[in-house]
C-alpha cells in the first residue's frame, strides 16, 4: 500500500485553510486593525511559501505560522518607530484607528477585543495566544522564547490591566449623562 505524500501546494493549502482564521484573530488581537491583521497573516503564509519547507517536524508547523506573524508584527513596529524618530514631526491623528475604536465599542467582544488592544504588548501577546488562540502556557513559552512561569506571570498582570481597561470603559460610559429627552408635541 502507497503512501500519498501530499504534493508542497497541497501542504500549502491545507495550511492556509486550517490556520488562516486563528493567525487573522491573533494579529487583529495584536494591532486593532483588520486590514493589518490580513497583511500579517498575508506576509506569515509569504514566508511559509518562502522557507518552510525548511522546517523538518511538520507538527510544529502551527507554532512556527504564530511566531513567524509575532515577529512580523514586531518588526512592523520598530520600523514604525524609525520613521517616527527620523520624521520628528508631531504625530498625526489615526482617524483610521479612531474610526475602528468607535465601531468596536458597539459591541461586547469587540470591546474586550479593543481593551486588549491598548495595553502593552509584553500582556497582549500571550493573553492573545492563550485566550483567543487557546495556546497552553507550554505552547507561548516556546512560541515567545521565554519560561513557563513568565508566561503565567504575564496572564495574571495582563488580565489584571484589561480588566482595568474594561471598568474604566464601563465607568466613562456610566457618568456620561443623557441628553435630554425631546417633548412630544400636543398638536
Amino acid at each position: 500500500m502507497e503512501i500519498e505524500v501530499p504534493s508542497p501546494s497541497q501542504e500549502f493549502d491545507a495550511l492556509v485553510d486550517q490556520h488562516y482564521r486563528a493567525l487573522f484573530s491573533f494579529g487583529h488581537s495584536l494591532t486593532g486593525n483588520e486590514h493589518t491583521a490580513a497583511d500579517l497573516v498575508q506576509q506569515t503564509f509569504f514566508r511559509w511559501a518562502e522557507k518552510g519547507s525548511q522546517l523538518r517536524d511538520r507538527t510544529k508547523a502551527k507554532t512556527w505560522l504564530f511566531t513567524t506573524l509575532h515577529r512580523e508584527f514586531l518588526q512592523g513596529l520598530r520600523r514604525e518607530q524609525r520613521l517616527v524618530e527620523f520624521d520628528n514631526q508631531e504625530e498625526l491623528p489615526d482617524e483610521r484607528r479612531a474610526a475602528a475604536i468607535e465601531a468596536v465599542e458597539a459591541l461586547d467582544a469587540e470591546a474586550v477585543t479593543s481593551a486588549l488592544a491598548e495595553i502593552e504588548e509584553v500582556f497582549r501577546v500571550p493573553l492573545g495566544l492563550f485566550y483567543l488562540q487557546e495556546f497552553a502556557y507550554a505552547e507561548i513559552a516556546e512560541l515567545l522564547d521565554i519560561p513557563v512561569g513568565t508566561v503565567m506571570s504575564r496572564l495574571s498582570r495582563g488580565k489584571d490591566r484589561l480588566r482595568q481597561r474594561l471598568l474604566a470603559r464601563r465607568s466613562s460610559v456610566a457618568a456620561t449623562p443623557l441628553p435630554p429627552r425631546k417633548e412630544a408635541r400636543r398638536g
